[in-house]
């Protein structure tokens, strides 16, 4: 069985990324503007999961609109990486939160560590298999006999629970080595992706968009997307993460809408990262909303960020019975509903 660990060492940025080659760099932003009152602010840090870019858009446009200024917060905004372990620099009390998802919940629960998650901004895990347009892959069922391209991570998370739930076989998987050419070179092969990058790069060359079905819609219920805290600072300064959680899921409502409204927030991100244009941070946004990354689900009565313990106990269950995950995790310790289900930035 694989362990927890192993699945978040090689996470979906990391899985998807990482042997791409692409150099580290964590340029800080900070929101540094004067606050409208008359106030020093409260510190936070935050590790993303990644290099900036649209998924991480709602905590750019927080700083760029001024909505952690307004709470009273000075938030150290910190770009993850391919060679960064965020888990490490948390447990070690480097940085306040970080970026993560269900997955690593899990692994902190088993070892034991006093950290939790606090809300989850991805309702749908943004992971896809994507396939050639006209290839007659347009559904799960009709992965059968088709060879897949997948790489580690993948082979221990989101695959036991498709080859369960869809009677597929190991013997249709080939490594994914973090390029498109083989993809591109076959007609019948399919590849894993992630929704807002892999889609659009391969639109650019058949010059159509590819079939990208999203694991999610399967019914993999992991979240993404999440924000973590050790479970001292959510009990001790209860009032400052509240106003981080709520400025933070204010500014992912704006920057849904998209419009003049984000372009200070895109300008953070290019700045940040010069590898995301304009073309691909709108992309990024339209899918985001197109498939219900952020609003759909719980989210959509409970505001952006929801979560619930049935959720959470369902998705843990799935896993256990793909063995992917132990049995015996006390799962409710793997998360808190304190700090949302407000309503903040529901339809």
């Amino acid at each position: 069985m694989a362990s927890i660990r192993s699945a978040f060492r090689l996470n979906r940025r990391a899985a998807l990324r990482a042997a791409a080659g692409l150099a580290l760099s964590t340029p800080v932003l900070t929101a540094l503007a004067r606050p409208a009152r008359a106030q020093s602010l409260d510190k936070l840090s935050f590790y993303t999961d990644w290099r900036a870019q649209a998924e991480h858009g709602g905590f750019y446009q927080a700083i760029a609109a001024g909505l952690y200024r307004k709470a009273g917060i000075e938030c150290d905004l910190r770009q993850g990486g391919p060679s960064l372990n965020t888990t490490q620099l948390l447990l070690a009390g480097r940085v306040d939160m970080i970026m993560s998802g269900s997955f690593e919940a899990f692994n902190l629960v088993g070892i034991g560590a006093p950290f939790t998650t606090i809300a989850a901004i991805f309702q749908k895990d943004p992971q896809v298999l994507i396939a050639h347009p006209d290839s007659g892959v347009d559904s799960f069922e009709k992965l059968k006999g088709r060879t897949i391209l997948i790489g580690s991570g993948g082979r221990v998370t989101y695959w036991p629970y498709l080859r369960q739930k869809y009677g597929l076989s190991d013997s249709q998987l080939q490594p994914y080595n973090f390029s498109l050419a083989p993809f591109l070179a076959d007609k019948e092969l399919v590849q894993q992706g992630f929704l807002t990058s892999e889609p659009f790069s391969i639109e650019q060359v058949l010059g159509k968009p590819p079939v990208v079905l999203l694991i999610a819609d399967a019914g993999y219920s992991a979240y993404q997307t999440t924000i973590v805290i050790s479970r001292k600072l959510a009990s001790d300064k209860r009032d400052l993460i509240q106003r981080f959680v709520d400025a933070t899921l204010e500014g992912w409502a704006q920057y849904l809408k998209g419009g003049p409204a984000i372009e200070a927030a895109n300008a953070l991100i290019k700045q940040a990262n010069p590898e995301q244009t304009d073309d691909r941070i709108a992309y990024a946004i339209k899918v985001m909303n197109e498939r219900g990354i952020v609003l759909s689900g719980d989210a959509l009565t409970a505001g952006i960020g929801a979560m619930t313990a049935e959720r959470w106990q369902s998705f843990y269950q799935s896993m256990v019975e793909v063995d992917v995950v132990p049995k015996g995790l006390d799962v409710a310790a793997a998360y808190s509903l304190d700090f949302v289900n407000k309503g903040i930035g529901k339809p």
